[in-house]
């Protein structure tokens, strides 16, 4: 049974070694930010770190996870801290969101080993396919968040994580809280 640290917390998995980690993540341990992306027609949706490398998690296996340590998007930042998740949001690099986590990890990955990129680093390091094309928004982003890992910079407009449904329904009038049931009804 492969065994792994994954998001900072040691898991076994009583599956197929030869399973390619992204169905595991998905499916057996329930971290669906981690996209599935087509089955090896890898567009970068699939990214995790592992031991720190951005790395697809549909090319490697159960069996070549075993005894590394494994960060999916869930475990980046859970408060959605990290600067590349805050420099996505405040650069409006967010699209349909699918490819997002990917670019997120691609970009963590990239500014953990270099808080300053150029360019073409940031165009090697950033290979995802985005079928929305927010392409130039990207190298702002990494910039930004290089800049934000650097203190050079901090990033206030990224909105807090985890609104409650009273909140939203405050400010989105189309959406209502729906009132708890009673035993009389």
């Amino acid at each position: 049974m492969p065994r792994m640290t994954i998001n900072d917390r040691p898991v076994e998995f009583d599956l197929d070694p030869d399973m390619p980690l992204l169905y595991a993540l998905r499916e057996a341990a329930n971290l669906t930010g981690t996209k599935s992306c087509g089955g090896g027609d890898c567009v970068g949706a699939c990214m995790v770190l592992v031991d720190g490398t951005a790395l697809r998690s549909c090319r490697i296996t159960l069996a070549e996870a075993e005894g590394r340590f494994i960060t999916t998007i869930e475990g980046l930042a859970r408060d959605r801290s990290h600067p590349m998740q805050q420099a996505m949001v405040a650069e409006q690099a967010i699209q349909c969101g699918f490819c997002t986590p990917g670019i997120v990890i691609a970009g963590a990955a990239l500014l953990d080993r270099n808080p300053a990129p150029s360019r073409a680093e940031i165009d090697e390091a950033l290979q995802n396919l985005c079928r929305c094309g927010v392409y130039p928004r990207l190298v702002r982003v990494v910039q930004r968040a290089g800049r934000v890992i650097q203190r050079r910079e901090t990033i206030s407009a990224v909105p807090a994580p985890g609104i409650g449904a009273e909140d939203a329904a405050q400010r989105v009038p189309a959406l209502r809280v729906p009132e708890a049931s009673t035993e009389e009804d």
